[in-house]
This record gives C-alpha cells, sequence and structure tokens, in this order.
C-alpha cells in the first residue's frame, strides 16, 4: 500500500483549465471516493494519477517519490475501469493471469497468484470459464483479479459499477468493501452515485469544475457541508435549500433542511402546503408540499404515510438541524453569527 499526494496538481486541454490547481493527501490503506456530477473532473483526476494523463503543472508523488513525469508502468498501480477489457477468447483464468505472463513470470508464481485471487474473489468454480458465461458482476470480478495479481501499491477503479444493473451494484459494493479490508490497499474509486460515495469510502472527496469543494468522511459531508454545492448535492433525497426571507429570519442568504428533519402535521406547523406527490417505499414515505411562496419542499416520514396528492400539510423544520449558508455558498456556523 502507499500514500498518494497531488501538490497543485493542474491540467489544461488547450487553453480550457479542466482542473486549475488542486491540492490532496491520500493516506495508506485509505479507500478514498471522488465523487461529482458529470464534467467535474473526477476520471480526469483519476487518469492524471494513473499516469494516463499528462500534468499541465505540479507535482504528484508515490510514497513520497516523484512520479509526475513517468510512464503508468512505473508507478505501480493498478486500474479497473467501466468496462471490464477482458479478452473474450481467453478462460476465466488466462486472463487474470495475463499481466503476470506479459511481465514474465514464472508458471509456478502465476497459477498460485491467480488461485489466491480467484479465492479472495470467490472465483474458484469460473476459472475455467470464458467470459461470455459470466454475469457482468462476475466480469468485473475477473478484471479486479487481474488487477489484484500484479500486487499495486494502489487500486484505481474508474466508475466499475455502472454497467451492472441495480442488484448487482449493491453486491459489488459489498464485496468492494470487503476486498478493501482484506487487502488493506489504498484505493481511490470514482463514481457520479454519491450512494455509492456514501457506503463505500473513508473519505469523499467532492468535486465541482475540477475544484475541491469538500473533504471528510461520509457523515461529516452530510452532517456538515461547508458549501451549498455540497449541501445539494451529497444525500437523498436532497437537502431542501430555501432563500428569500425564510433565509433572513435565520441570518443567511440560503437555508437548508434534509427531508428527515421536518415533522409533519395535518394541523399545524411552520410551513402551510399541500401534496403534490407522494412515494410510498414501505420503510419510508417521501412527501413532496408545494408551499405557496417558497416552492415544492421534500419531507420524509418513516414507515408508511397516509397521505395522498391534495391533502393539506404543516411542516415544521427541526431548528437544530438547519444549515445557513452566505451569500457566496459558504457554511455559516454558530461562531461565525
Amino acid at each position: 500500500m502507499a500514500s498518494i499526494a497531488l501538490k497543485n496538481v493542474s491540467k489544461s486541454f488547450g487553453g480550457s483549465a479542466v482542473i486549475p490547481g488542486l491540492d490532496l493527501e491520500i493516506e495508506r490503506g485509505e479507500l478514498i471516493v471522488f465523487v461529482g456530477p458529470s464534467g467535474c473532473g473526477k476520471s480526469t483526476l483519476l487518469r492524471l494519477i494513473a499516469g494516463l494523463e499528462d500534468v499541465t503543472g505540479g507535482e504528484l508523488l508515490i510514497d513520497g517519490r516523484d512520479v509526475t513525469r513517468l510512464p503508468p508502468a512505473w508507478r505501480g498501480l493498478s486500474m479497473v475501469f467501466q468496462s471490464y477489457a477482458l479478452y473474450p477468447h481467453m478462460s476465466v483464468r488466462d486472463n487474470i493471469a495475463f499481466p503476470l505472463k506479459m511481465a514474465g513470470r514464472d508458471k509456478e508464481t502465476i497459477q498460485r497468484k491467480v488461485e489466491d485471487a480467484a479465492r479472495v474473489l470467490n472465483l474458484q468454480d469460473y476459472l475455467d470459464r470464458k467470459p461470455r458465461e459470466l454475469s457482468g458482476g462476475q466480469r468485473q470480478r475477473v478484471a479486479i483479479g487481474r488487477a489484484i495479481v500484479r500486487e499495486p501499491v494502489a487500486f484505481l477503479f474508474d466508475e466499475p459499477l455502472s454497467n451492472l444493473d441495480a442488484a448487482l451494484r449493491v453486491n459489488m459494493r459489498m464485496e468492494i468493501a470487503q476486498l478493501h479490508r482484506q487487502l488493506g490497499a489504498t484505493m481511490i474509486y470514482v463514481t457520479h452515485d454519491q450512494v455509492e460515495a456514501m457506503t463505500l469510502a473513508d473519505r469523499i472527496v467532492v468535486l465541482n469544475a475540477g475544484r475541491v469543494e469538500q473533504v471528510g468522511s461520509p457523515l461529516q459531508l452530510y452532517r456538515k457541508p461547508a458549501t451549498l454545492f455540497v449541501a445539494g448535492f451529497i444525500g437523498s433525497p436532497r437537502m431542501n435549500l430555501l432563500g428569500g426571507a425564510e433565509a433572513s429570519k435565520y441570518g443567511a442568504t440560503t437555508i437548508g433542511i434534509r427531508p428527515e428533519n421536518l415533522s409533519l402535521s395535518t394541523t399545524q406547523g411552520t410551513w402551510r402546503g399541500n401534496v403534490s406527490l407522494a412515494e410510498h417505499l414501505g420503510s419510508d414515505t417521501f412527501v413532496y408540499v408545494d408551499v405557496d411562496g417558497i416552492g415544492t419542499i421534500t419531507a420524509r416520514s418513516a414507515g408508511e404515510l397516509n397521505v395522498s396528492p391534495g391533502d393539506a400539510l404543516w411542516l415544521t423544520p427541526d431548528e437544530t438541524c438547519l444549515h445557513r449558508f452566505d451569500a457566496h455558498g459558504r457554511a455559516i456556523n454558530p461562531q461565525d453569527s
């Protein structure tokens, strides 16, 4: 495992700065997730670390060694892509063994490493199958196995679950989390899915237009978003963000309240509105309430809530869970008041 440091790393394509200049420290054995909307620079940043894109400026260090100008093969990293990139004519065994054969390793070493990787990934029963005989999740595990046998100093995952259906995504998330615990390896994981980020990461790096908005544990980002962008991006359903007179009451330009921090009543409360939509999920009910002068507010109720479109509801925010933001979109802390 290795530590990775980016020191004022920048990337431009022509005259366009995709990453203006970024500093980041990734600790040994950490699973860190880059997350953000499309075009935020997360995949470009991963490719810079891998050496698949040239750095325009700054330094990139792996265990303190400057690798900024080194080719990918000399960085000791393994990358798992969104596409499985398996050889269809080869067996699972040969696909996993391929990088070792290319490196000229002896047959005994190759066999041992392939079997070790297959055991970690529960692929022992599939080693003699071709990729076409596997499910999407199994193919992705083969791609991960090919990365494991190289014994890299760090793993780089570029949206590896995007091609899987919802059920397989959940299973693979669990398997990647278990793999991280087993190997104790440094892992950098890129996704646009903030649920993946919240469930997998030791720390999350939220990116916006090539800049770091905030770095922290999943719960730190959820409970204490440093900016309006993070507040709106992290959380599903997203945080309710209100401006105007309602925000002014709390000395802010914008206030935020999460759906679960609103209480609902049919008789009294802070904001009165009418239900426009109710999503009955069994364990939860998400209610979308149109409030005059404010807009649509999303509220979460545990379990089944018997409401229908058109019903009148009162919403009351838990003021201890209110988030306040200034005109620049930065969080206002109590000590700043």
